[in-house]
Formats: C-alpha cells, structure tokens, sequence
C-alpha cells in the first residue's frame, strides 16, 4: 500500500519515487508525491527524511530531518 498524506485541504496525496541520471553519469534516486498511485509508489517515507506541507499551496514535501 503506498504512503499517503492528506493535506490541510483535504487533498490526498501517494508518495513515488523514480531514479534519474545526471548530466555526470551519477544514478541519483528523486521522490514527488502525486494525486494517483502509479507502479513506482512507496510504502513508507525513507529513513532521514519527513513530510512537511507548503504553507502557500498545500503540496506536501520530503525535507530531510
């Protein structure tokens, strides 16, 4: 089941991941949340970080702790 969070406006909101390569060759792994749940979704928030919600549009993000 993916993470999921629900925003001050009542929006829910699935956490994913996808792994992207930089301009340097370097793998490096990005993770964005999004309204649906896709194949890349994740279970649990990764360990280091946590969800905070933008106070202008109510996204929510991962900040490291």
């Amino acid at each position: 089941m993916a993470f999921t969070f629900k925003n001050s406006k009542g929006v829910t909101y699935y956490l994913h991941f996808k792994d992207v390569n930089l301009k340097g060759g370097r793998q490096q792994r990005i993770f964005f949340f999004a309204r649906n749940i896709r194949d890349d979704s994740l279970d649990a928030v990764p360990d280091g970080y946590k969800v905070i919600e933008t106070t202008r549009t109510g996204m929510p993000i991962l900040k490291k702790k």
